[in-house]
């Protein structure tokens, strides 16, 4: 039983350097963010205060704008989007879910009906001539 039995070592190896590099990335930014909170305990509070209410304002407006909010909050969104932009995005609950395997299905490009262009009369150059800005 013991040959068959593989180490911890043999399966490491056997994960994609990916995801190994996404996990020390995660390990990394936990690392920064224990450091900022202990540094932000000790900050003056008004401080603290201004700081963090900026990022929510700006993690908001993002929401509000780009329609990027958790779904759970798309009804407060939905109520405060009007009033921030003069035509309201559409709302999440509207869109198809990204999980959806027909939403990423897009229809078929229709075939322009434009009229073709005309051709050059007598004289008239056939190419544009474009110049180049350096």
């Amino acid at each position: 039983m013991m040959v068959l039995a593989v180490s911890a070592l043999e399966k490491l190896r056997q994960v994609p350097l990916k995801n190994l590099a996404i996990f020390g990335l995660v390990i990394l930014a936990l690392i920064v963010l224990i450091f900022l909170i202990k540094k932000a305990a000790g900050m003056n509070r008004i401080i603290f205060v201004i700081v963090g209410g900026t990022l929510v304002l700006v993690l908001m407006l993002n929401w509000i704008f780009q329609r990027t909010e958790p779904k759970f909050l798309t009804p407060l969104i939905d109520k405060i989007a009007p009033m921030f932009s003069g035509v309201a995005p559409q709302s999440l609950s509207g869109r198809p879910d990204k999980s959806d395997p027909s939403a990423a299905k897009k229809p078929a490009a229709q075939p322009s009906k434009e009229k073709p262009a005309a051709p050059p009369a007598n004289g008239q150059p056939t190419t544009t001539i474009r110049s180049k800005i350096y």
